[in-house]
């Protein structure tokens, strides 16, 4: 049984109390008497109400010090005031300072139990939406980007540094690390948190309408314009835009996103007027900028502005000591999600998790357990419910596999075999894709091309 909503009445005249009392307890409230204001002081001091209904002329102590009193230690209470047609003036500028509503003698009772009702109504809706603030905060809070390695220790360092500033930042990482992750954080953690925080991914929308969606466009401007429309970075306006991908942009965008960064300015498509910004700018990319720079197919000026602080983000094989943290948290995600009760781990999952390499780092790893979990037919999960290309990857060997002969040996060629060797297991597992393949090698893809070439392997 939900607790019964409690009301304080402060009227000094008896009757008139009495009759109000009865009608609201009858409505199903909890009404507390008050007779003078400064009885209503002291009832005050040992309980808090929802609403409080005051006469605005009482002996001593008035509705508008009873009104202050509120404001300063409990805003949350509702006020509403009880007038004379003669102090009505007054009553409306109470509201101004904060009373809900006020009604005037005669009293229509139905009437203020309607504006009881709207009040509460109001009530309701501020502590649903702090509610909801709470949980978009908790879900985007630090907390949420797991790890205690000392590579992903160092993200949080640089991230508590930026939170607070203005500055571009550019979140450097491999796919699946999790960029968009630590953009919501940032966004949702710092001074912006309650203006809009927009997320696009570049590489995904067509060139062509990339402009369009990222700029806006005016009725008539292009085929289809059949209305205006707000581009993502007017929506972003006094909050954050995230530019997911942002190598896969033309140099043409590049050059729109520069004057948006130095003017904070955006010029809709068709339009004929700039629209003033405040935006902040937070990009992500996995590709090397700076080779794309060199080959002329990403600004130098535009990198420069973008990458004013950098945070890299590490893949997971460089943080293997999250991954039983990260394994355990999504299990338990994925319990939750697909209703199947709490599952646990053997021992010797977390050793085959984190002998294999992860080319799609974080987003695999919590794929995999989503679907291992899903699967599973019993309380612990073994070895043998892992995926065959994950349980098949073989423990490194800890010392060096090659003996030095008395009369020495060809290092160079040596070298080359274990490449080699190293590379076409790579290819192997990543089904010739070389991408993937040169993410398990640690190497730039570049890089990888380069020594398949040289070394002559066939992929």
């Amino acid at each position: 049984m939900e607790p019964q909503i409690q009301i304080l009445l402060i009227d000094d005249d008896i009757q008139s109390n009495k009759v109000l009392r009865t009608a609201l307890e009858r409505t199903g409230y909890a009404v507390t008497s008050a007779h003078s204001g400064e009885e209503a002081l002291q009832v005050l001091e040992r309980n808090s109400y929802a609403v409080v209904v005051t006469d605005l002329i009482l002996p001593g102590i008035g509705g508008l010090e009873i009104l202050k009193h509120l404001q300063e230690g409990s805003p949350d209470t509702n006020v509403i005031l009880i007038t004379g047609n003669a102090s009505a003036e007054t009553a409306v500028e109470a509201m101004k300072n904060g009373a809900f509503d006020y009604i005037t003698k005669p009293l229509n009772i139905d009437k203020l139990k309607l504006i009881i009702a709207k009040s509460l109504e109001k009530q309701q809706l501020i502590q649903e939406n702090q509610r909801l603030r709470l949980q978009l905060h908790h879900r985007h809070s630090f907390s949420n980007i797991i790890g205690t390695s000392a590579a992903i220790q160092k993200v949080f360092a640089r991230m508590e540094k930026v939170i607070d500033t203005d500055s571009s930042i550019m979140i450097l990482g491999e796919s699946g690390t999790g960029k968009e992750l630590v953009a919501r954080a940032l966004h949702f953690n710092g001074p912006r948190q309650d203006k809009p925080f927009v997320a696009i991914n570049c590489g995904a929308i067509p060139q062509d309408l990339l402009e369009s969606e990222l700029f806006g466009h005016m009725r008539g401007s292009f085929t289809g314009a059949t209305k205006t429309k707000p581009g993502r970075f007017e929506q972003a306006n006094g909050g954050t835009i995230f530019l997911d991908e942002i190598g896969t942009m033309s140099v043409h965008l590049q050059l729109k996103i520069l004057r948006v960064l130095q003017e904070q300015v955006v010029d809709p498509v068709g339009g004929t007027h700039s629209i003033q910004l405040n935006v902040r700018i937070i990009s992500a990319t996995n590709t090397d900028l700076e080779e794309m720079i060199a080959q002329g197919t990403f600004r130098e000026d535009l990198f420069y502005r973008l990458n004013v602080i950098p945070i890299n983000l590490p893949p997971l094989r460089e943080r293997v000591e999250d991954i039983s943290i990260l394994a355990r948290h999504f299990l338990k995600k994925s319990c939750s999600q697909l209703k199947c009760g709490q599952l646990s781990f053997d021992d010797e999952v977390f050793e085959v998790l984190e002998r294999y390499p992860w080319p799609g780092n974080v987003r695999e790893l919590e794929n995999i357990i989503e679907r291992t979990a899903a699967l599973c037919d019993k309380d612990n999960i073994g070895t043998e419910d892992l995926p065959l290309h994950i349980t098949g990857i073989k423990r490194p060997q800890s010392q060096i596999p090659i003996a030095l002969p008395a009369d020495g040996l060809d290092m160079p060629a040596q070298i080359q075999q274990i490449e080699r060797c190293l590379i076409k297991q790579a290819l192997a597992q990543s089904a010739g894709v070389k991408a993937k393949a040169a993410a398990m090698l640690n190497v730039k893809r570049t890089t990888l091309v380069e020594k398949i070439k040289r070394l002559g392997i066939e992929a």
